[in-house]
């Protein structure tokens, strides 16, 4: 058996350190000879740190959607975190069936899983977490990829063509990058075909799950409906977290193309369609009679989905990149790095998807071949998705944004307030410094600053408002 352990092996490598938000370092190979697969490995050691004006009781990865409102107390105090969590592995294994064929697998894992007994009074003991784990196989006459296993969802926006290890990630030091970016990482069937290296088509199944809205925009009904929307986790999965009632996988299909321009392809352009299912059981009893409902259980589908895009740009040639992606529909928002929810509930118990936009703008300017300085604007908003029921002179508002949310009281401290935000805004800015880079691998410090500001729907009291000013810095080493 021949196994070729590569420290620097030319495209893997720079795949590899590309969705780790570094650029290889220049160094021979190290290989051993044990059998016909290529081993490549990756990773860093990451020291980092974490400040935010507004506390969250977060780790390296922020909850934007969870950033206090003033009414509670923790947002009226910071919070400052060290942490190494985000220290990554990975290894890439590739191997030649025959010339037309290849396989490979890939694995990437981190620290930032959480298990109930882990802590930072003493041992500090987070366990390692899956990012991605997958297998591909390329038939290069048919230009024809199956790629199975846990990735980055065909949402994400690719850097070159479709094809994994080449998703265009933001640069940014919060492990919950930016708001505005369309992701996810999850196990998924994917079969994409490739036209001459210009033009993919791909389509995948995906892994579902619904988030749902809480507060005033919870699971709603009148009185003589209840509703079963999701279960707490039962084997192999932990009883603490719920899980949505799920039948059917999402589906993407996804189009890019990078035209030549001259002799190179600095354009690349995607378009993709997104399609999900929403799933509950709703109780109907007599006392929901003023609805006219049969009584009786019955299951509920709902259909969601949306369309979305990007471009990236070499606007000047290793020196300026620049990049835009969105997504625009309805039940989108676990799609969203803010995490606002996808469906709310109509009186009737059944699932009601939310209209929301999810837009990123970007720019990476490579200042020198040692330092690369990077700035992201992005915006996640929903639109009003509520219901009025009257009965006699009352009139009585169910779902998202509804208007007898009373939001007068949210300034206040310790006051009851509980509001659905509308929109969430962020914009910010950072830099890597290559400090050193060469045969030992690379060393490299960052520091990124993001501000982020939330507006609630409008209520009884208008919008309220809540912002945060978040620091970060992080010193890697790269040793591969």
């Amino acid at each position: 058996m021949k196994c070729k352990i590569v420290r620097r092996a030319g495209a893997s490598a720079i795949a590899l350190a590309s969705i780790m938000g570094a650029a290889p370092a220049a160094m021979a190979d190290s290989t051993t000879d044990v059998g016909p697969a290529t081993v490549t490995l990756g990773g860093f050691l990451a020291a980092e740190s974490a400040y935010r004006e507004r506390s969250e009781s977060a780790d390296i990865g922020s909850s934007f959607s969870g950033i206090p409102f003033p009414n509670a107390t923790n947002g009226h105090y910071s919070e400052f975190r060290f942490t190494a969590r985000q220290s990554r592995l990975s290894v890439l294994a590739q191997g030649n069936v025959n010339p037309d064929t290849h396989l490979a697998f890939y694995g990437e894992f981190d620290f930032l899983g959480a298990a109930q007994t882990a802590n930072s009074n003493e041992s500090n003991s987070y366990n390692l977490r899956i990012r991605n784990v997958y297998g591909t196989v390329d038939w290069d006459a048919e230009g024809i990829e199956l790629l199975a296993g846990q990735n980055w969802s065909l949402a994400t926006l690719n850097g070159h063509g479709i094809t994994p290890r080449n998703e265009v990630i933001p640069a940014t030091i919060d492990a919950q990058y930016s708001v505005g970016f369309t992701w996810s990482r999850q196990p998924q069937i994917r079969v994409v075909k490739n036209f001459d290296h210009q033009f993919w088509l791909a389509l995948s199944a995906e892994n579902p799950q619904t988030t749902f809205a809480g507060g005033p925009g919870g699971p709603q009904s009148l009185a003589g409906i209840s509703i079963v929307n999701n279960h707490a986790g039962g084997s192999l999965l932990d009883a603490n977290n719920n899980f949505s009632i799920n039948h059917v996988p999402d589906i993407i299909g996804k189009a890019a193309w990078e035209p030549m321009i001259g002799e190179s392809q600095p354009l690349h352009m995607e378009v993709y369609g997104l399609y999900r299912s929403f799933y509950d059981r709703v109780d109907v009893t007599s006392a929901a009679n003023i609805l006219g409902l049969p009584v009786g259980n019955n299951n509920h589908n709902v259909d969601g989905g949306g369309v979305g895009g990007g471009i990236t740009w070499s606007a000047i040639p290793k020196i300026l990149d620049l990049q835009v992606s969105g997504l625009i529909g309805s039940g989108i928002g676990r799609y969203g790095s803010g995490q606002l929810p996808d469906v709310t509930f109509k009186p009737d118990g059944t699932e009601a998807p939310i209209n929301e936009t999810i837009l990123l703008l970007g720019a990476t300017w490579h200042a020198t071949p040692m330092l690369d300085i990077y700035t992201y604007a992005g915006q996640e908003a929903d639109h009003p998705k509520f219901f009025n029921v009257t009965a006699g002179a009352t009139t009585t508002h169910f779902g998202v944004g509804n208007p007898a949310v009373v939001t007068s009281s949210c300034a206040t401290e310790n006051a009851s307030c509980s509001v659905n935000i509308e929109a969430e805004n962020q914009i910010n800015a950072g830099f890597w410094w290559k400090i050193y880079q060469g045969k030992y691998g690379s060393f490299r410090y960052g520091m990124q600053y993001s501000y982020t500001h939330l507006t609630s729907f409008p209520g009884v009291g208008g919008h309220a408002p809540t912002d945060d000013n978040m620091v970060f810095t992080s010193i890697r080493y790269y040793p591969f």
